[in-house]
């Protein structure tokens, strides 16, 4: 939201704050006090956001504000139309009426952004939205450390596999700057592709990023900040991180691990099909040639040692799954 709607806003709640006063009392100083009061709340409220929790950011407070306005306008319109005469308290239940309608279409229309719905009972949100299939709303990807140096999210976002915004802490970008600053190479060169993975996809423009300030002073560690932050916001993590992944699960927190699309994304190879393998190394048994597949699965080649170096065609013979991950054994076609 720019500065002049947050201006205007907060102008449209002073005027309309003054002329609910004046109907009501008619009394100049508590015209002129309400309405300058109204007008720099919303102000506070809008430029604190990044202040604020993560839930009561600013696009939020500003869907609520303005529902409360829209709302409250509404109900002037009314007591103008039919308790003109009536005794205020009428005047003032209808205000209170439909600013409180007001306020949970705001809210509605934070979360379905174009369908502002009054959502079911018992806080329930709405069925109905424009965010997904089934009635799934579109929610925050939050990004990790691991995912952002691993780089493969910028392939994914080309895609268009992942719908957004995606959702980089604060905390976690000075984490990677602290890696990128790192007296160790290997840890500087991972935090600086990182920084250019991020400079890239802000970049390309494929899906929408945007960074939250929202952080926990009551622990230091990145990875209980994330499932905080994804606990209070209803968004789902991003991340490649084995343990992390364990312990979101364990609060409840929908993660989205890239190492498992990954896996899910291997070519399925079936006993007695053929494929073109480099032959890389020799195996640990002996005359065992070891190539690998374009997703990095391993491919022993029987009776293949001499043939490091050179490009053969085998016949898949059996499959192996370990912990390590998949092995295929094959052997040379003749």
């Amino acid at each position: 939201m720019n500065h002049a709607w947050k201006i205007s806003a907060s102008i449209i709640a002073g005027i309309l704050t003054s002329y609910l006063i004046y109907i009501e009392s008619n009394s100049l100083p508590l015209i002129v006090a309400g309405g300058t009061i109204a007008f720099f709340a919303l102000l506070v409220l809008f430029y604190g956001e990044k202040k604020l929790t993560p839930e009561w950011k600013g696009d939020f407070a500003f869907c609520v504000a303005m529902g409360v306005l829209i709302g409250l306008g509404i109900g002037t319109i009314i007591n103008l139309s039919f308790f003109a005469g009536e005794p205020k308290g009428i005047s003032f239940l209808v205000l209170l009426i439909m600013g409180s309608i007001g306020a949970r279409g705001g809210v509605a229309f934070y979360k379905y952004p174009g369908l502002a719905i009054f959502g079911g009972g018992n806080g329930a949100p709405n069925e109905l939205s424009f965010g997904g299939a089934n009635g799934e709303e579109v929610r925050d990807k939050i990004l990790d450390t691991s995912v952002v140096i691993d780089g493969r999210i910028l392939d994914i976002a080309d895609t268009h596999f992942i719908d957004g915004p995606l959702i980089l802490p604060n905390f976690v970008l000075r984490e990677i700057q602290l890696i990128s600053d790192s007296s160790d190479p290997i840890k500087r060169a991972r935090g600086r592709r990182g920084l250019d993975m991020l400079n890239k996809l802000q970049r390309k423009g494929s899906i929408e990023v945007k960074i939250t300030y929202a952080d926990y002073s009551d622990t230091r560690e990145v990875d209980a900040k994330l499932v905080k932050l994804a606990l209070d916001t209803g968004g789902r993590i991003v991340t490649n991180d084995f343990n992390l992944n364990k312990v979101a699960e364990l609060q409840g927190v929908k993660v989205l691990n890239l190492n498992n699309l990954a896996s899910a994304l291997k070519p399925v190879v079936l006993p007695g099909e053929e494929l073109n393998i480099s032959v890389i190394k020799e195996g640990k048994d002996e005359n065992q040639g070891i190539g690998y597949l374009e997703d990095g699965t391993m491919v022993v080649i029987e009776n293949g040692g001499h043939l490091v170096g050179k490009e053969v065609k085998v016949v898949v013979t059996s499959i192996i799954q370990t912990n390590a991950g998949k092995m295929i054994f094959t052997k040379v076609n003749r």
